[in-house]
């Protein structure tokens, strides 16, 4: 097991028209990370430029996690109070399953330093958007989604390995234009370190924040965001803080990160999931209308492998994301297009998954597992609707667990709204 580091610090943050680099120390080491855009804009110029700190401070964890510090050094940055309390928030929840999985209690890090931002009023084009695409059936469904009086286009990250075949098939299908940035780590990080801490990061809040700064550049007013209701959900309690791999993607952070934003910029920007108050299953049902977009999609995370000759050309079939995926698209297509979609032996219909569709309705001895999967409800539902279904009636494996949830919700309650969200009215259709 790794040693605590005594200290990480913020040592500066440089902006060209079109990157962004971040300097980090951890103790005695240098790290820097370095983000590259391809828009029509200045990062330079108000309101990037501000945002880009934002992206500076939770773009450190990265490195932060390394040594995992009871300090944390802010330097010359320039804050404010919404700034710190999001910085906090993604240390403590953000990092939460990193902390469960390395038992380490990041509840005793102390944050000093930094110097007053100065806010900017910010004036943007509410009718301008940009929706981060991930070609999952979340951000499909989002940019379908989306009132086509508001001028969309698409954001998308690649890693320096080169872009992921998948999700430009999908992104070329929703005819938008695309606007990019290529993110590349410190070498010392992505190289296996037995001195440093691995480990689960806020990655959506980091991309989150890279979109906002593309949008203010290209003087778009708004980044729409992906995120379901059950993405609040956490996967597990320890030691009194709820431990959430999708933190960045809940509701939490998305106001975390918009009261953030507005500190810097002003409150005219506006971030939100347009999805926030739609169950996993309302997404599911919306995505099988979306017929030519079946024979590209992915969301098998083996598909988006930092190194090419890792990535898989297919759904792999026996994760727990493909499972879950399969599982609330089976209420709404048919047995012959889940077969087109995951290939001969669907993942819900081989038995050998069983255990892991076990542990997803929440009959399991494991809890939620840490993936972007919905909440057991959601899947327990999805569940007992295919077991009622001719087309799965000789997968006993199916009916059994079917029989063993204890659900109380129903299919018409979880395809109706869920909750609260921020988003305009006018983002609506």
């Amino acid at each position: 097991m790794p040693n605590r580091a005594k200290q990480f610090r913020y040592v500066g943050l440089d902006v060209t028209a079109s990157t962004l680099t971040g300097h980090y120390q951890l103790d005695d080491l240098a790290f820097t990370e370095t983000v590259t855009f391809d828009v029509d804009g200045d990062l330079r110029e108000p309101g990037p430029r501000e945002v880009a700190t934002l992206w500076y401070l939770v773009a450190g964890l990265s490195y932060f996690k390394a040594g995992a510090p009871e300090l944390v050094d802010l330097g010359d940055t320039p804050v404010t109070p919404e700034a710190v309390t999001f910085l906090t928030a993604a240390i403590r929840e953000g990092l939460g399953e990193f902390a469960f999985r390395n038992q380490l209690w990041l509840g005793d890090v102390s944050i000093f330093g930094g110097v007053p931002a100065t806010p900017r009023g910010v004036e943007v084009d509410p009718l301008r958007a940009l929706t981060p695409f991930g070609g999952g059936i979340d951000s499909v469904v989002s940019v379908r989604s989306l009132n086509p009086a508001i001028e969309q286009a698409l954001f998308v990250m690649s890693p320096p390995s080169g872009t992921f075949a998948p999700l430009e098939a999908t992104a070329a299908v929703m005819a938008l234009p695309i606007k990019r940035a290529t993110r590349v780590l410190d070498p010392q990080i992505t190289t296996k370190n037995p001195d440093f801490f691995n480990g689960h990061v806020p990655v959506t809040a980091m991309v989150t924040l890279l979109a906002c700064i593309a949008a203010l550049a290209e003087d778009r007013g708004a980044v729409v965001m992906s995120n379901e209701h059950s993405a609040s959900a956490p996967n597990a309690m320890w030691d009194g803080l709820a431990i959430n791999h999708q933190w960045s993607k809940s509701a939490n952070a998305e106001d975390l990160i918009t009261d953030a934003v507005a500190s810097y910029i002003g409150p005219h920007f506006k971030v939100a999931s347009l999805l926030r108050d739609r169950s996993e299953l309302w997404v599911a049902e919306r995505f099988a209308t979306y017929h030519d977009v079946h024979h590209v999609f992915r969301s098998c995370n083996r598909a988006f492998h930092q190194d090419q000759a890792e990535r898989l050309v297919t759904w792999c079939g026996t994760c727990d994301k493909c499972l879950f995926i399969n599982l609330v698209l089976a209420p709404f297509l048919s047995r012959d297009e889940l077969t087109a979609i995951f290939g001969p032996t669907p993942p819900l219909t081989n038995p050998a998954l069983s255990e892991q569709l076990r542990v997803l309705v929440g009959l399991g001895s494991d809890k939620k597992p840490f993936e972007c999967v919905g909440d057991p409800d959601e899947c327990a539902v999805a569940l007992e609707t295919v077991a009622t279904m001719s087309a799965y009636a000789g997968w006993d494996h199916l009916h059994h667990l079917a029989r063993a949830t204890a659900n109380e919700r129903t299919l018409a309650e979880l395809l109706e709204p869920q909750g609260a969200s921020r988003v305009p009215a006018s983002w609506l259709r």
